[in-house]
């Protein structure tokens, strides 16, 4: 357990300013809503305004524009919510000590290569011809393929499994249970049957990428499915065959690449994407939550909707469809209106 620390020596930690006792000891960190009289917390947008003047926090973290002083210490920052994940830290519990050596449970061939620092936990499977660097640390159960290549300074937490071939860069995490290289989903129909195409590629990943828990990546028909450097990717996305994923990319949870869709750099995929596959997302691109993607979509723009279009052009498509049911009352009266004016011309056009 972290020692407490005065309010004055969090804002040094974080270059703020502190406004009210500067001598309060902070014991920890929390949410505006979970927050007591020993922790801190953070005020960074609007629309917590409300929850930040009711916090029961002993400190609050404050934009330097931030109104009036919420009945409470304070720290003006910058950027408050930055400010907050810096004294986390410094309340945060011990790191799990590194992994020492190979676990006696550890298969590994006397055909791999290990290089310095390297730790294996208790039931990891290392093929032969596969090559881990300097410092990587691989979780219980995992499973590393003849002939993978493997940076310096990974972490490999339990039960991943990297297939054969493939190649993991520097300083790369991935969570538990990512599977990197399994086979393309691909079938041709002959005489009535699926028969399986020949999945031949690898998963290439560069350096820094980060894969989340129970996220796959498959293997590339041919050539690779390609991972760029510093790109992250959420719990639970499916990565198909020949797909390429743009550096300081982000997938969020749930969303899935069809084969041989690409990306370009700094793309924002946020939660439960799908997209058809062979379209390309352009630099800069972003598609909001539940998309589904049927075209490529250019650089720098904002897709939404399924199918997905510019966000402007969906926005008023939703904005007309909510005005459907009042369409339809309106359109309904019309016709009541119209029948009792149709009635009489067919009571007179009878009389003659």
């Amino acid at each position: 357990m972290s020692s407490p620390r005065s309010l004055g020596e969090l804002a040094e930690v974080v270059g703020g300013t502190c406004e009210g006792n500067s001598s309060v000891l902070i014991h920890g960190v929390a949410d505006l809503e979970g927050a007591g009289p020993k922790e801190i917390s953070f005020f960074a947008h609007p629309r917590y305004e409300a929850a930040a003047r009711k916090t029961a926090a002993g400190a609050l973290l404050v934009g330097v524009q931030a109104a009036g002083d919420f009945g409470k210490n304070r720290i003006r920052v910058a950027d408050p919510s930055g400010a907050f994940s810096k004294i986390a830290l410094l309340f945060a519990p011990p790191a799990s000590p590194p992994i020492v050596g190979s676990h006696p449970s550890a298969i590994v061939s006397p055909q791999a290569k290990l290089g310095d620092g390297v730790g294996l936990g208790p039931y990891v499977v290392v093929e032969e011809g596969a090559e881990i660097g300097n410092g990587t640390q691989i979780g219980a159960g995992s499973y590393i393929g003849r002939h993978v290549k493997i940076g310096a300074g990974c972490v490999f937490h339990p039960r991943v499994y990297v297939g054969e071939r493939c190649c993991v860069g520097n300083r790369v995490v991935l969570h538990a249970g990512a599977v990197v290289g399994a086979d393309g989903f691909g079938y041709e129909m002959k005489e009535g049957k699926h028969v399986k195409i020949p999945q031949l590629g690898i998963v290439q990943i560069d350096d820094e990428a980060e894969i989340g828990a129970n996220t796959t990546i498959d293997r590339g028909r041919f050539a690779r499915t390609h991972i760029g450097e510093g790109a992250k990717i959420d719990n639970l996305v499916m990565i198909a065959h020949n797909c390429v994923v743009g550096p300081h990319s982000v997938i969020v949870a749930q969303s899935g690449l069809s084969g041989s869709t690409t990306t370009g750099h700094h793309v924002v995929i946020a939660g439960h994407v799908g997209t058809v596959g062979h379209v390309h997302l352009g630099d800069g691109v972003i598609i909001t939550a539940k998309s589904g993607v049927t075209k490529d979509v250019p650089a720098g723009q904002t897709w939404r909707g399924a199918p997905a279009r510019p966000i402007k052009e969906q926005m008023a498509m939703e904005a007309h469809i909510q005005q459907l049911p009042q369409l339809a009352r309106r359109l309904k009266a019309l016709e009541e209106k119209k029948r009792p004016s149709e009635a009489r011309a067919s009571s007179k056009s009878k009389k003659k």
